[in-house]
């Protein structure tokens, strides 16, 4: 079915399925809840023992890459981490019988990579808290071409065929590859099946996907945001990429991601948003900031010249701008 990029697209595949029953495995199994890096956002074992494998399968099947990823080692170097490092690298052995403790800190530390003319860009789990408590989470991969995202790949564990959290369903498997379509299958499944947004086009049907912690927000502007659009439905709240592959397969209408107050100068990450965006514009909808700029995937490992994300069904896109900048959404807001 791939018609370009096609061995990068047969590993996009198969590291997203990997990674994403290899984050399954530790969730089941887990003992570390969680360790804390330096700004105090929760990583897991899984963070760390999926980067490092998908690092690890890159290596393996790309003679040239370069990885730019959300995780890297300090933190598992530190003391007081020695049995979370000897975890991650048990589950690495699980594919990679020469890992050590050395080679895996090596493996995660791949995704330093430059933002270049190509790269990669991975989110390990994409929902970190969503994971911990056994919500929403997914494995996020994107190849970046001269700025442009050219594939993108999502593991959504938790989500069955008919995406509906479901914990024991097999897991979805989203896929994008620029002007061929988004496609999305069972992970227990052989087939892809090709998805589209919705057709949804009054505001007062839609459904706005948005951030299940509400720091991650600005929800007395998201409030506002709903009353003006005349929107009947109460948000669904989602952590993670999930939110895209609903957005894609006609589940959800709007998501609007806007600038925390708690954070006023929090700017996106690139490996939160370069996989979701395109599956969403190839299953026909759009993606650009809270100001309707193109998400510019060239400037680093941070999506420097745009605020916030605006993600859409197309036919709901412009009425959305309007009133993001009725609200004062669009820009930068105080700190609280």
């Amino acid at each position: 079915m791939f018609k370009t990029y096609k061995k990068e697209a047969e590993f996009a595949v198969r590291a997203v399925t990997v990674a994403t029953r290899l984050c399954r495995q530790i969730q089941r199994e887990l003992v570390i809840k969680a360790v804390s890096k330096e700004d105090q956002s929760p990583v897991t074992v899984a963070d760390f023992a999926s980067q490092a494998v998908v690092a690890r399968m890159m290596l393996e099947t790309f003679s040239d890459f370069s990885l730019v990823a959300e995780e890297d080692s300090t933190v598992l170097k530190t003391a007081g981490q020695e049995e979370a490092l000897k975890a991650v690298t048990k589950y690495a052995k699980g594919f990679f019988p020469e890992a050590t403790p050395d080679s895996v800190c090596e493996w995660i530390d791949r995704g330093a990579g430059e933002v270049g003319k190509s790269y990669w860009t991975l989110d390990p789990i994409d929902g970190t808290k969503g994971f911990l408590r056994g919500d929403q989470y997914a494995v996020a991969l994107a190849l970046v071409v001269d700025g442009q995202v050219v594939l993108g790949a999502l593991g959504c564990p938790t989500l069955n065929k008919d995406f509906v959290r479901e914990a024991d369903s097999n897991g979805m498997v989203l896929f994008a590859l620029r002007g061929e379509g988004a496609w999305a299958k069972d992970m227990g499944g052989e087939r892809f099946e090709q998805i589209k947004v919705s057709d949804c086009e009054n505001p007062k049907d839609a459904r706005v996907l948005r951030s299940f912690e509400s720091e991650h927000t600005d929800v007395e502007k998201m409030e506002q945001l709903i009353r003006n659009m005349g929107i009947r439905a109460a948000p669904v709240l989602m952590d993670s990429s999930a939110k895209y592959a609903l957005l894609a397969a006609g589940k959800g209408d709007l998501i609007i991601r806007l600038v925390t107050p708690f954070r006023p100068d929090y700017t996106e990450k690139i490996w939160d948003h370069a996989a979701g965006s395109l599956i969403v514009e190839e299953a026909g909808g759009r993606v650009t900031d809270l100001r309707g700029r193109v998400l510019d995937f060239s400037q680093g490992r941070l999506l420097e010249k745009n605020i916030g994300v605006l993600a859409s069904n197309g036919t709901l896109h412009e009425t959305a701008l309007a009133v993001l900048t009725e609200v004062g959404a669009d820009r930068r807001p105080e700190a609280s």
